[in-house]
């Protein structure tokens, strides 16, 4: 099996952390590529996290309303692979 982090976005070019808004799914649930996990903001816009392999969701490292830097994890998919 196979670990993938899903990490925060940058939705603009002077964002540096952004805001959980909130999770779609949680720890244990099943992931399909594209599908949307978790919804974020910036100061300025709001977007999708969708998950990047099928898989399952094992980890949530931040819950929702957290402020996290950009290119940090808030979760963690394993795949079959």
């Amino acid at each position: 099996m196979k670990k993938i982090n899903v990490i925060m976005p940058k939705l603009g070019m002077t964002m540096k952390r952004g805001e959980i808004l909130e999770w779609r799914k949680k720890a244990g649930d099943p992931v399909r590529k594209g599908e949307v996990i978790a919804v974020v903001q910036s100061e300025k816009l709001t977007g999708e996290i969708k998950a990047p392999e099928d898989g399952c969701l094992v980890e949530i490292l931040h819950d929702a309303g957290a402020e996290v830097p950009v290119g940090e994890a808030i979760a963690i998919i394993e795949t079959e692979e």
